[in-house]
């Protein structure tokens, strides 16, 4: 395993870029199986979920060439429906191949996903939801089979917002006959990327972006090429951490829309910051941050995978702050760690913690439960009193592209080890 050093201290200054969106990104690689034709994407993301997911597709029998950003997909020859068990027991977000291969093979055989150890995360919404356009679910062993020969268009309805759960529906829904209505369905910039996608590829689809989205059924998908966005979350990230680092930090290609309730939460918190144009924003030096209270929730509310790095700022605000976790109960398992480092917090409850400051942070040995744990312990030990040593580091890997490089260009003191 990996560790990181950071010697805390040091205000971040310069310019950095975003790159794409891992959760776009993603998806479009599993939609690549919907169509015998080449499917080229671009700005994606050099991350381990990324390769995990090459190596799904790559062993369904799909060829793959991928560098500088740039990822080619031919998965003309896949006759394989039934994804590589480690693999997906890796990373849960592997359960979105499930819709392509219905649609392609009318089958598919998945074990339960596995990722990140923030809470309960069964794939019954997902099961729920193929269920009602016919498919037929039953469980062997640690294994999910459906069987989808006779899936066909109709209405759907979520059991929850699920993301994954209305990607996987909507992939599935492309090439099924009749129409389908996804009703409940989340509405997150990264379901509008891969709807825009499809698009391009021949697929009819109308509503991506609102709770109920239509799709028409057709009888073929053909090839594209198609440009991921931007990553909100890594946006959001660095955002953070230029803050509370006291920095004065442009970070390019930021989509300010994606992070409406973001920004008005820096607003709320003191944060001092520009929106100089559609792609830029400006963190400047901030003296005094306020206290805060937030709850995450499916967009366009707070974005749960921000909860975690938007606590270190309210370390260091002037009173008391109160975040309530909606998604997933396991969430907060980070906050013992910034208590380590002197944070003065405390755990109401599986889903609530109270943050008091301003409180100085110090430098000590912490560890890494999930990717967004770690990119908050990060941004702790850049404003923490002497060395931090972060643990479990390759986590981190799954959702940030040399984040550390890239955080030394602006300043930082961290050594991968």
């Amino acid at each position: 395993m990996s560790k990181f050093i950071i010697q805390g201290g040091h205000s971040l200054k310069g310019e950095i870029s975003v790159g794409g969106a891992k959760n776009s990104a993603m998806k479009m690689m599993a939609a690549a199986l919907l169509t015998k034709d080449t499917v080229e994407l671009h700005n994606v993301p050099d991350i381990q979920d990324i390769q995990t997911m090459q190596r799904i597709l790559e062993k369904l029998g799909a060829k793959i060439e991928f560098k500088n950003g740039v990822m080619a997909i031919l998965a003309r020859d896949v006759s394989d429906y039934s994804p590589d068990y480690q693999l997906v027991k890796h990373m849960r977000g592997s359960v979105v191949v499930v819709g392509p291969l219905l649609s392609r093979f009318g089958q598919a055989k998945i074990p339960q996903p596995g990722g990140c150890l923030i809470g309960s995360r069964p794939i019954d919404t997902h099961l729920n939801a193929f269920t009602q356009l016919g498919v037929a679910v039953k469980s062997e062993q640690d294994y999910y089979i459906l069987d989808g020969r006779r899936m066909k268009g109709g209405k759907v309805i979520l059991d929850e917002m699920s993301v994954t759960a209305t990607e996987n529906v909507l992939m599935a829904a492309t090439l099924a006959k009749g129409t389908t209505t996804i009703h409940l369905s989340a509405c997150e910039p990264e379901i509008v990327d891969l709807a825009t996608m499809l698009i391009k590829m021949g697929a009819k689809i109308k509503g991506a972006g609102t709770s109920v989205i239509t799709v028409e059924g057709v009888d073929k998908l053909h090839g594209v090429k198609h440009t991921v966005i931007p990553d909100r979350i890594e946006a959001g990230t660095f955002a953070i951490a230029a803050a509370v680092s006291r920095g004065d930090v442009r970070i390019k290609n930021f989509v300010a829309d994606h992070l409406e309730l973001v920004l008005n939460k820096f607003r709320q918190s003191n944060v001092n910051f520009e929106v100089e144009d559609d792609k830029t924003l400006r963190i400047k030096p901030t003296t005094i941050f306020k206290p805060i209270n937030f709850d995450t929730r499916p967009y366009p509310g707070f974005p749960t995978d921000l909860q975690a790095p938007m606590s270190v700022l309210l370390t260091q605000a002037n009173g008391t702050s109160r975040i309530f976790e909606t998604m997933y109960e396991g969430r907060l398992g980070y906050v013992k760690e910034l208590a380590k480092m002197g944070a003065d917090t405390n755990i109401i409850d599986a889903h609530t913690v109270i943050i008091n400051g301003p409180t100085p942070l110090y430098g000590k040995e912490i560890t890494s439960f999930d990717i967004r744990a770690g990119a908050t312990l990060i941004i702790a030990a850049l404003i923490a009193h002497g060395e931090s040593i972060i643990d479990r580091i390759e986590l981190v890997d799954r959702g940030y592209e040399t984040i550390e490089k890239r955080l030394v260009n602006l300043g930082a003191k961290i050594k991968r080890i």
